[in-house]
């Protein structure tokens, strides 16, 4: 009798979870806005999520990779920033593809590549052969950022991009604690099945990946958000984003020395990189966005070993702990990026940096008590508090960007971005290893007082914006000008 009624048990818990499955799909699809807008979204969020998880993984399968291949500390380091540093170059001619060419269907292909360099990673036999296989990772994973920012342009209008966002990068930041938990667990079984069950998933997203429609350039927002009212818009001029339509209506001048009298897309990397960089707003956002990814990259490699020195706790609690205030991260990207856009759709031209100047403030005061209790329990709240506002500038400074620059450029102005925030994350590892062994003697005491001083980068991330909140508004007008001085040269 038991095992008669065994399979219709099994049978009945399938149904349950298939049916709840469903629902939580329907849910997320009304959330996005629609089936359309959810397909883009996920599929975006997957490719950053992807992404994250493989460079997790390194971190997570360092034990195992120094065993395997007979290396040290300091070879598991060369991987990481070697990729990262690959990477960052590798993102500028992406960045000039990403506004010149089909993205969806390059975005497609280079992620082919990236399960071909995993499957790689999974084969090598020794160190050199592994350090180059990740060198060809890092190339080619570049092509997401530029890809990615450029694709959310012109999918999405202006005035729910920081949301937009929020939605992406809570995908890159499940996919970190993705290869954290779940293949670095795998890893202590064998590191190469780590990196082949990152691969398979790649092959399948870049399927998705082809099958997104290509939107027109130009930040027209093609996918609108079914059922939701719209924000009224007036007269507003075809392709203008929600801040380049406030800063119309107020009246405010362009720099005449940034309006543009070519045509964006005839500039070559050198003149688009040193355009991007003459706009003063786009230095203070990459330079604050820069030094938060700074300081998240030395949590994400010493995090663990601090936390288990520091609140005397073992492997298994220090990884739940890093996963529980991952959960905060992921808190504070989706309210960021609404609440930037929340305040822009009131009125407030500079309403996505004030949100990134109160949460770049709030993260050192937040940070600081974490640093010196030597209890988990009391120290949870200030990290997940910490973790949330650190992460939740991202998405409005990322929406920000794109208020700030001609729509044809945006492409090669991630590029350029990307390859600075990079080298920032390749150093951070190395610095705070100096620091913490040279200048603090090593160590738990060592590792903390390095925390502390790193905080002093958080708060300059803070100066930065309050500084970026003066000229932000005469940007946003800039780019309104070289937006309908593109349109007038091309005859439209």
């Amino acid at each position: 009798m038991a095992d008669r009624s065994r399979p219709s048990l099994l049978a009945g818990v399938a149904a349950l979870a298939s049916a709840a499955a469903e629902a939580g799909a329907d849910r997320l699809t009304v959330a996005l806005g629609g089936r359309e807008r959810a397909r883009v979204i996920v599929v975006l969020a997957c490719v950053l999520g992807l992404s994250a998880a493989d460079v997790s993984t390194v971190g997570a399968s360092a034990t195992e990779l120094r065993h395997g291949l007979h290396i040290s500390n300091t070879d598991i380091g060369l991987l990481v920033a070697a990729t990262s540093l690959v990477g960052a170059v590798a993102s500028l001619p992406f960045g000039v593809l990403a506004d010149r060419i089909r993205r969806t269907t390059t975005l497609s292909i280079t992620i082919v590549l990236w399960a071909v360099a995993m499957l790689w990673s999974a084969s090598v036999s020794s160190f050199r052969d592994l350090l180059i296989a990740r060198v060809f990772l890092g190339a080619v994973t570049a092509a997401a950022g530029p890809m990615i920012a450029s694709l959310v342009g012109d999918y999405f209008g202006g005035w729910e991009r920081g949301r937009i966002y929020g939605y992406i990068l809570t995908g890159e930041l499940l996919g970190a604690g993705f290869g954290f938990a779940v293949t670095g667990d795998i890893a202590t079984a064998s590191w190469r099945a780590a990196f082949v069950i990152l691969a398979l998933p790649a092959l399948a997203l870049s399927v998705f990946v082809a099958r997104l429609p290509e939107p027109r350039r130009g930040g027209k927002g093609v996918l609108e958000h079914e059922g939701e009212e719209q924000p009224e818009r007036g007269d507003e001029i075809p392709h203008e984003t929600d801040a380049q339509r406030l800063a119309r209506e107020r009246g405010l001048e362009p720099d005449p020395d940034l309006v543009l009298d070519v045509d964006p897309r005839r500039m070559n990397i050198v003149a688009a990189t040193r355009y991007v960089l003459s706009i003063r707003t786009n230095i203070y956002l990459i330079a604050a966005s820069a030094l938060g990814y700074y300081f998240l990259a030395g949590v994400q490699t010493f995090g663990s070993e601090f936390a288990k020195e520091q609140y005397r706790i073992g492997q298994a609690l220090a990884n739940i702990l890093l996963l529980v205030i991952g959960a905060g991260a992921v808190a504070g990207v989706l309210s960021g990026g609404a609440l930037g856009d929340r305040l822009l759709k009131h009125g407030r031209l500079n309403g996505r940096l004030y949100v990134a100047i109160g949460a770049a403030t709030l993260t050192p005061v937040l940070f600081g008590p974490a640093l010196f209790t030597r209890s988990a329990t009391s120290a949870v709240p200030y990290l997940m508090g910490a973790v949330l506002v650190l992460s939740a500038q991202n998405p409005p400074l990322d929406a920000a960007r794109l208020d700030i620059m001609p729509a044809l450029l945006w492409g090669r102005a991630e590029s350029v971005r990307t390859l600075l925030r990079s080298l920032a994350q390749a150093l951070a590892p190395l610095l705070f290893g100096a620091v913490s062994d040279h200048l603090f003697g090593g160590g738990r005491s060592g590792l903390q007082w390095t925390f502390v001083v790193m905080l002093v980068p958080l708060a300059t991330s803070a100066y930065l914006l309050f500084l970026a909140r003066r000229t932000y508004p005469r940007d946003v007008a800039t780019a309104a000008s070289a937006r309908s001085r593109d349109r007038a040269l091309r005859g439209g």
